[in-house]
């Protein structure tokens, strides 16, 4: 996808593209690139496949909230900025959390943030369970791009968002998955209200949007630890 096709593409998606945006993804970019080269990142970095794979493919989560209306967003897993980055350039007004558990991926973050001049964008480089605590019931907006499977992640996300907010995981193919996915969901008080199946851009890859609301607060004694999280996450009696 090149500069012209990601402009077009964009639009169809009912966001506004200005010079201002298209100057901070060129920036955004050129210093992925150049700091990819001592510090892996991502294995995607050819250019229109940086402008597919991360810069487009993170706007496609407006296509199930209107971001404008939000003021709060956590990235769980943000590695090099996706997507919560890049909402940030097209949403100025959203106080951003990037969190990510790799130092050298939040050393990125942290240096590109200061590189591009954005503000009200938190980096932490923590684990997200570890954060939950002193978190709880706090963001308008969670969301995690390609980040363990749903019941799992459902778990670890949904105690974080404020009651009457979202959360929304960015997912390929859940074929199997939703099951236990949505199970686990309504027991951490969510109920999905949205899903949105669609190939990215000229190509045969299925994305999935999973939009989840959350109808009542968390307590604390309803978390569990990692270890249980992971070695008994919540799914139904087979």
């Amino acid at each position: 996808m090149n500069e012209n096709e990601f402009r077009e593409e964009v639009r169809k998606l009912g966001l506004e593209v200005d010079d201002q945006k298209l100057q901070l993804l060129r920036d955004y970019y050129q210093k992925l690139k150049a700091y990819n080269e001592h510090t892996n990142l991502t294995a995607i970095i050819n250019e229109e496949d940086v402008y597919l794979k991360h810069f487009y493919d993170s706007l496609t989560l407006c296509q199930v909230i209107d971001l404008t209306k939000e003021e709060t967003l956590l990235d769980i897993g943000s590695g090099a900025g996706f997507p919560g980055l890049v909402l940030k350039i097209f949403f100025p007004h959203l106080k951003v959390t990037l969190l990510d558990s790799n130092n050298k991926k939040t050393k990125f973050l942290e240096y590109i943030v200061q590189e591009l001049n954005l503000t009200n964008v938190t980096v932490i480089n923590n684990r997200v369970e570890n954060i939950a605590q002193n978190k709880l019931n706090s963001f308008d907006v969670v969301t995690a791009r390609a980040v363990t499977q749903l019941n799992i992640l459902a778990e670890l996300a949904l105690p974080l968002v404020k009651i009457n907010k979202y959360f929304i995981a960015m997912k390929a193919k859940i074929d199997n998955e939703i099951q236990d996915g949505e199970f686990a969901i309504n027991y951490m008080h969510g109920q999905i209200s949205e899903t949105k199946a669609f190939n990215l851009y000229k190509e045969e890859n299925l994305r999935t949007l999973i939009k989840v609301k959350k109808i009542k607060e968390t307590e604390i004694s309803e978390l569990r630890a990692y270890d249980k999280i992971v070695k008994k996450p919540l799914q139904k009696r087979r």
